[in-house]
């Protein structure tokens, strides 16, 4: 597989081609534009996930052709959501229509896979084994370009028009470029979960009792993905030393029928019970884009797993970052920024509000009610968004120099727009 850049230069670099990268790269490709996504880790890699999608990223999939491929993967498909409160159950049926069947939770091996592959199917070059070493700018400070490093050692310098940040957390894009952070979260919770062979189930089980929470989610291969939850102070106490014990000790304190599906892993060999953890880390937004440069995900918006609304949030910015490139005016990147964190804030309060575990059973479940309005409200803006393409560049058009004061310095908006659903 050749694995170095088709070109010297491209209209758009993305550094990063998970979920957020992998969906930016998609969209600008089918628009016409010439596109590299460049990713450190190989194609078709695990990472840490709760897998679960909310209505916004299902809708978003079954635009784009791709919601079908996953459910022929053998993705289950969720129809009802349960929430366990100490010892009742309040179970709640998902309404279903053409373009929204019912929710998944795709394993990531088979969600960046496909992510990555439409992107390719629309003519853009993703490049796996390559590590970004360094940005390129010029004289007056705006991003250039990259120099990547290949598994095979070459090195390679690459301009680009706009390096789209899609690389995680601990963003290389958002250091070198001086992203401010506009937000913290004031918590984090400590996650660990691992793989249990489970009976086809339709509904994600989410599972609460004071001071800690749990999950149930069906995904690929007949398994389910099974976590417990934590504060952050509290693992690293109580259960830095052994994860396993630390999550079935928590799984049998919040329900004994979650513990013993849990117990499983142990006793199947086509299961993998190893235990993943991640440790948590508090909530950002980070200032969303400068001049040459912007970021989409984790980059840019993170938020604390507990409300398995991270690929949700992923998708939906990567398709409002795509709008504003191609728009191409300095007006719709600030109108990129301004629409996210209108999303972004709520989400990360109401997120902040579960993941802090200072509530009781009395009162969590009108904390969800909360969280579940500020969804509605971003399902109603996503559900009425047109995807603007632009397949043909203007002749002679040159993008605009980008600056967070919402000014340009060259370069006249794109004309040649049409919409499609």
């Amino acid at each position: 597989m050749r694995c170095n850049p088709a070109y010297s230069h491209y209209d758009a670099i993305i550094v990063g081609a998970r979920c957020a990268g992998a969906s930016t790269a998609m969209l600008l490709a089918r628009a016409g534009l010439r596109i590299l996504a460049l990713d450190r880790r190989a194609y078709g890699s695990d990472t840490l996930s709760t897998h679960a999608l909310m209505r916004p990223a299902v809708l978003q999939l079954s635009r784009w052709g791709l919601l079908q491929r996953l459910l022929d993967a053998g993705t289950p498909l969720i129809t009802a959501t349960a929430f366990h409160y100490g010892d009742e159950e309040i179970t709640i049926p998902l309404r279903a229509s053409p373009q929204l069947p019912g929710l998944i939770a795709p394993r990531r091996t088979l969600l960046d896979r496909t992510l990555v592959d439409a992107a390719r199917e629309a003519g853009a070059e993703v490049l796996h084994d390559t590590t970004v070493a360094d940005l390129v700018s010029g004289a007056d400070g705006r991003m250039r370009g990259v120099r990547i490093r290949t598994s095979d050692g070459m090195h390679f310098t690459v301009t680009t028009d706009i390096v789209i940040g899609a690389d995680g957390i601990g963003s290389l894009v958002a250091k070198h470029c001086g992203a401010q952070t506009l937000r913290r979260g004031q918590v984090s919770a400590a996650h660990l979960y691992a793989y249990v062979p489970a009976e086809p189930e339709s509904s994600y089980h989410w599972y609460f009792r004071d001071g800690m929470s749990g999950s149930f989610i069906p995904t690929n291969d007949g398994l389910a993905c099974i976590v417990a939850s934590v504060p952050t102070e509290q693992f690293d106490e109580r259960f830095r030393g052994s994860h396993e014990g630390a999550r079935m000790t928590t799984l049998r304190a919040l329900s004994p029928g979650l513990a013993a599906r849990a117990e499983r892993a142990h006793d199947n060999s086509a299961s993998d019970g190893r235990t993943r953890v991640f440790r948590g880390v508090p909530g950002f937004l980070r200032q969303a884009y400068g001049q040459g440069w912007a970021l989409v995900g984790d980059a840019g918006f993170f938020r604390d797993p507990i409300t398995s609304h991270g690929i949700s949030d992923a998708l939906r910015d990567s398709e409002s970052l795509a709008r504003a490139i191609l728009d191409g005016s300095a007006q719709a990147f600030a109108a990129y920024e301004r629409e996210r964190d209108l999303i972004a804030g709520p989400i990360l309060d109401s997120t902040d509000a579960i993941a802090s575990f200072d509530w009781t059973l009395l009162d969590i479940e009108n904390r969800h009610r909360q969280f579940s309005s500020v969804m509605k409200v971003e399902f109603e803006r996503l559900a009425a968004w047109e995807m603007p393409v632009r397949r043909i560049p203007p002749v002679g058009w040159q993008p605009p120099a980008i600056m967070p004061s919402g000014r340009t310095r060259s370069g006249p908006n794109h004309d040649g727009i049409v919409s499609i659903r």
